[in-house]
């Protein structure tokens, strides 16, 4: 169940040697896989501080923190590929970002994991004291 959990993650790394083989521009493929890293561990740490939140806007604030995050960092790195490599590193560094989003949303779909509270507060029901 951990490597479903993580299997976006798997997914990065297990992209890199056939990058390398097929001659792709390893700085896009460099920023895009560390992005999504540096997001991934970013949102799970603003998960776990929310789950330890007694406040419900607490709560609310870092999960719109990690979000807003993912989103501003990823972009950044797409950027900062274009500029420091090219327009290929940029193409690459976004397509690392879009699959490795794809895998997580669906798996999350898939999993239904509720990063905050309890199981019955995933499917819609109040929890009951």
């Amino acid at each position: 169940m951990v490597l479903l959990r993580y299997l976006d993650v798997c997914l990065v790394a297990a992209t890199a040697p056939f990058v390398l083989a097929a001659g792709l521009p390893m700085l896009g493929y460099a920023l895009g896989a560390g992005a999504w890293l540096l997001t991934r561990a970013g949102v799970a740490l603003a998960q776990d501080r929310a789950r330890r939140a007694g406040d419900t806007r607490v709560r609310a604030g870092l999960i719109v923190a990690g979000l807003m995050s993912r989103v501003w960092i990823a972009a950044l790195a797409v950027i900062v590929a274009r500029y420091a490599g090219g327009k290929t590193d940029a193409i690459v560094a976004a397509g690392v970002l879009l699959a490795a989003f794809t895998v997580y949303l669906v798996m999350s779909f898939v999993l239904r994991e509720n990063p905050i509270g309890d199981a019955s507060s995933a499917h819609g029901r109040p929890s009951t004291p």
